[in-house]
């Protein structure tokens, strides 16, 4: 479930159930509208809003990791970015052609909104990048043990780019989200059932259905790094591809 949609859907269902929970106040008998019905509503609520805050805490704490996480592999495959084309350097001109892919594919990948999300072109100037690895021929021991460790970073740069990829998000279910809007509606028509009928009360339960909606807006958006206005940022491959071109 998209992020935009989900709290639409939340904005929607609160405020409607809250609407509906204060007309029903004119349509109910007595009966119904006693203290001891009121006692009722109110303590099954407060078992909601319990449910709630918490579903919520989990939540933002998968979105928080999920951004961690990300911020992370980004910066240790930039690190090892700059680590292999330092170990390229010391081979000389013979690895001038693998350095050039490689700046390639930081160059592509910067192009991008956003350098989680995976690009067919990028990864080709990767594997170029390798095979222009694989095919240094090196003579004397020395060259040979930077040649070695050239090809072990490579290995850890795309294990790294996967990692990147895999972690990209989408931790949090949708029928988890599902169930929270449900419980955020039911609440929200004990709300208005409880509600007197004045424009206080209700630009309350309007600012409350807003604020509530805009967090789980922002949640979800924080659990998909590569789309949305909370992004991982790509300042760590500027700086690589600064060090790689220096």
């Amino acid at each position: 479930m998209t992020e935009m949609l989900a709290a639409a859907l939340a904005f929607l269902s609160m405020m409607g159930a809250a609407l509906l929970g204060l007309c029903s106040k004119t349509r109910l008998s007595f009966e119904l509208l006693k203290d001891d019905t009121n006692s009722v509503v109110r303590q099954v609520a407060s078992l909601f809003v319990v449910m709630t805050s918490l579903v919520l805490g989990l939540m933002l704490n998968s979105a928080k990791s999920t951004v961690e996480n990300n911020d992370r592999n980004i910066k240790t495959l930039a690190t090892d970015l700059v680590v292999l084309d330092r170990t390229l350097r010391a081979l000389g001109p013979k690895a001038d052609d693998a350095r050039r892919h490689l700046v390639e594919y930081v160059q592509i990948s910067l192009k991008e909104a956003n350098i989680i999300v995976e690009d067919p072109e990028a990864e080709a100037s990767l594997d170029m990048a390798g095979t222009s690895l694989r095919a240094i021929r090196v003579s004397d021991q020395q060259e040979v043990a930077l040649w070695d460790d050239a090809r072990e970073l490579y290995r850890d740069v795309v294990q790294e780019r996967w990692d990147v990829l895999a972690a990209s998000g989408y931790t949090i279910p949708t029928p988890l989200v599902v169930m929270l809007i449900l419980w955020l509606t039911f609440i929200f028509a004990s709300f208005g059932y409880r509600a007197p009928h004045n424009s206080i009360a209700m630009a309350s339960l309007f600012l409350g259905a807003l604020l509530i909606s805009a967090t789980l807006y922002l949640i979800i958006d924080m659990d998909t790094p590569s789309t949305g206005i909370i992004q991982v940022s790509s300042l760590p491959f500027q700086r690589a591809l600064a060090q790689m071109q220096h």
